[in-house]
């Protein structure tokens, strides 16, 4: 995932960032509000790493699954939803109610 993900949906990311992160405290994640600069220098004096070091540590992390807060978003929904139409016959529209998934008729 990109530095963007996180940074769009940042509140979503705290549970995975507490994950891996476990002694990061929400009040400073709330002050960090998805600024990567601020997060690196964070991390780096939470876990008393160079600069650098963290910096690699969050791209290994950014490597990871997307939490399911941010897959189940409906913006991202949308999105698969319409990237579902390729997949369709002509004439059908992948918005259709799906209630009536294999009425030909």
């Amino acid at each position: 995932m990109k530095w963007q993900h996180v940074q769009e949906n940042w509140h979503a990311f705290f549970d995975a960032i507490l994950d891996k992160w476990p002694e990061a405290e929400e009040d400073d994640l709330e002050e960090i509000d998805g600024d990567q600069r601020a997060f690196i220098s964070y991390i780096a004096g939470l876990t008393e790493q160079d600069p650098g070091d963290a910096r690699d540590e969050i791209r290994d992390w950014l490597a990871g699954e997307l939490p399911s807060d941010i897959v189940m978003d409906p913006s991202h929904d949308d999105h698969s939803i319409r990237l579902s139409g390729k997949f369709l016959p002509d004439g059908e529209d992948e918005f259709d109610d799906d209630a009536r998934y294999g009425d030909d008729g």
